[in-house]
């Protein structure tokens, strides 16, 4: 492909490009034999109907198609195609779709499965993700498979497990007069709270997690589970204006201080960090977050890196400390302490938390062996007393939510998010900041006004809770639950991460950690990347601009639209530095003259290309930012 795409990805590979099937006022994206985006007169009324094949380890496979035929008219449009899922040890799944859309508002999705072999999987049928922005806390109508009808509303706060089972069918509002049902036939379906893993959708999909997996469809045996999709009410309704001008920035009132940016150091990266330390200071981050796993090998010399990398940056040290919980817990952290004091690690706060909650614990599974939390926190307080300690989870939202921790025995909370647990696609990871304030707000709901932290958050999954392990990608692709992703060395992070602080921000969080300093979660290149090899990438100029706003004074951001993240902040000398991120793949005009209160100024912007300086007219404060480009103004 073109360069640009390589520099706005780290790859040459592009998405699949979607095609738009519309019939009157129905529309839908049909993407490698799924639906994204089902709108009716211009509103989302479904974020994606899709039929999902998982291993094992809840990878999802690739189903390769063929005999596609697509056909559309004036106010229908049918699709038809076969496809096929290779499974371990030669094992085949085959199946057949069709769908079909009219203008009357009806939209039908069908397949027939049929193994040619035992196949085992995790789940294999339908998922519906239904989108949030105007639909968390609403109401919803719920049909149950007993026949039973339950006028309920969708969570607002983060439901820890699923908020409706045994479901036949679901009912919406589209917009006042119009309403949307959601019919779903084969197989018994759930709804879980997908914001939990920061997917921007509430799912529905097929088979009870209460039931056993991975589970055999057995060979010759035809499954078939249809959806379908019924849009009632007043056609006369108005719907929504598509948008085609500039997006707005107007400043809002002053919140609370902006965090502290952290970047987090593995224990075999800290000799390329003390090779670079220019940079690093270049950066400028106020924390080194410092990663100790006794279950991976880490031990005295691991310590004793760390303990190099703290003497040489000036920055303030948060040791996260896994706890194996293999035996006496005050031996286990005693040690830990004795080892800090031998190699002099200077710290300024510990955070720990058992091994063993790294791993999901999904409905209708049994919880694993572990010391109750409060045992743990104790002893850590006797290892290190004069330090300030934090609990939660290393690993996402989804298990401090399942798995509330004793905050009283914490000075602070922290958690991860990863945008890729289900969905790798270049839309799902930008739409997945629509969950964050809704994981914020819930936090926030937990534990109070309680210290709270973020982070290590990248695009790549640093560990998989919910298998086995991470999958490699050598090749760098696009790949749920993997451990390296080629759009971290592109522009498409910078973005992201500019887009991940703007919608954290009003939490008032004390530090953020989005990035490492070298390595796949780095804020360096690798060799082959856009970025010549050991200098910065693009995020990296996105994580310096978070940096250089620590402290300052929280300003909101009104956006009109969603095509554009916005974060500001005020100095201790009154000075406003707004950060802009085009989250949109293509360029999007932008009108600032509000924000620069109609006097021309500077606006540095990157672009993947490199850095330039534009100088704004006080008559229109308009430019146009190109795709997921970071732009910085004052």
């Amino acid at each position: 492909m073109t360069a640009g795409t390589f520099r706005l990805y780290g790859t040459r590979a592009v998405d699949a490009e979607p095609v738009r099937l519309v019939a009157g006022p129905l529309s839908a994206d049909f993407v490698n034999g799924n639906l994204r985006t089902v709108r009716h007169g211009g509103v989302e009324v479904l974020r994606a109907a899709a039929y999902i094949v998982r291993d094992r380890d809840w990878g999802t496979y690739e189903p390769v198609l063929a005999d596609l035929v697509i056909e559309q008219g004036d106010d229908r449009f049918s699709v038809r195609y076969s496809a096929s899922c290779e499974g371990p040890g030669g094992s085949r799944l085959g199946f057949d779709a069709t769908i079909e859309g009219r203008a009357d508002g009806r939209l039908v999705f069908d397949v027939s499965a049929l193994p040619e072999s035992d196949f085992e999987t995790n789940r294999c049928g339908f998922c519906i993700l239904h989108p949030i922005a105007g639909l968390a806390g609403s109401p919803v109508k719920i049909e149950h498979t007993d026949g039973s009808v339950a006028d309920t509303k969708l969570p607002l706060l983060i439901d820890p497990w699923q908020p409706f089972k045994n479901m036949r069918a679901i009912t919406q509002q589209v917009r006042p007069g119009v309403g949307a049902e959601c019919r779903m036939e084969g197989d018994i379906f759930e709804m879980e709270d997908q914001r939990n893993w920061s997917d921007a959708s509430y799912k529905t999909y097929v088979r009870p997690l209460a039931l056993p997996w991975p589970y055999v469809l057995p060979a010759g045996q035809t499954n078939r589970q249809t959806i379908t999709l019924r849009i009632t009410g007043d056609e006369k309704s108005k719907a929504a204006a598509a948008g085609t001008e500039p997006v707005h920035i107007e400043l809002g009132a002053a919140g609370a201080k902006l965090p502290d940016i952290g970047v987090v150091i593995y224990p075999e990266d800290v000799e390329a960090a003390l090779a670079k330390l220019p940079l690093l200071s270049n950066l400028g981050p106020q924390q080194l977050l410092l990663h100790y796993d006794p279950t991976r090998g880490h031990g005295l010399d691991a310590l004793r890196a760390h303990a190099r990398l703290a003497a040489a940056f000036p920055a303030k040290t948060t040791l996260e400390c896994v706890v194996a919980c293999a035996g006496d817990l005050d031996v286990e952290l005693s040690g830990v302490a004795e080892m800090v004091r031998r190699v002099g690690l200077r710290l300024d706060t510990i955070a720990v938390s058992p091994s063993v909650d790294r791993q999901s614990t999904p409905p209708g599974s049994i919880w694993p062996a572990c010391p109750p939390l409060e045992d743990v926190y104790a002893a850590a307080r006797r290892a290190f007393p004069d330090i300030r300690l934090g609990g939660g989870m290393f690993s996402y939202f989804t298990e401090l939510n399942r798995k509330r921790v004793p905050a009283d025995a914490l000075d602070f909370i922290t958690h991860c998010t990863c945008p890729i647990v289900h969905a790798a696609d270049d839309l799902s990871v930008m739409q997945s900041l629509e969950a964050l304030p809704f994981i914020t707000q819930s936090t926030r709901a937990i534990y109070g006004a309680k210290p709270y932290r973020i982070g290590p958050s990248t695009i790549a999954m640093r560990q998989n809770p919910y298998g086995g392990a991470t999958k490699d990608n050598p090749h760098g692709q696009r790949i749920a639950m993997a451990n390296r992703d080629p759009r971290h060395a592109g522009l498409f992070a910078a973005a992201w991460t500019i887009g991940y602080a703007a919608r954290v921000a009003p939490a008032g969080l004390e530090m953020l950690t989005l990035s490492g300093f070298t390595g796949s979660f780095g804020v360096l290149a690798a060799a082959g990347e856009p970025a010549e090899e050991g200098k910065p990438r693009p995020i990296f100029h996105a994580v310096q601009g978070l940096a250089a706003l620590a402290g300052h004074t929280h300003i909101a951001v009104r956006v009109s639209g969603d095509r554009v993240a916005a974060l500001a902040g005020r100095s201790p000398a009154g000075a406003v530095t707004a950060w802009l991120a085009n989250i949109a793949s293509d360029e999007v005009p932008v009108d600032i003259s509000a924000l620069v209160g109609g006097a021309a100024g500077p606006v540095t912007i990157w672009d993947g290309v490199g850095e330039r300086t534009l100088a704004i007219g006080a008559a229109s404060g308009r430019f146009t930012m190109p795709a997921y480009a970071i732009a910085r103004i004052g």
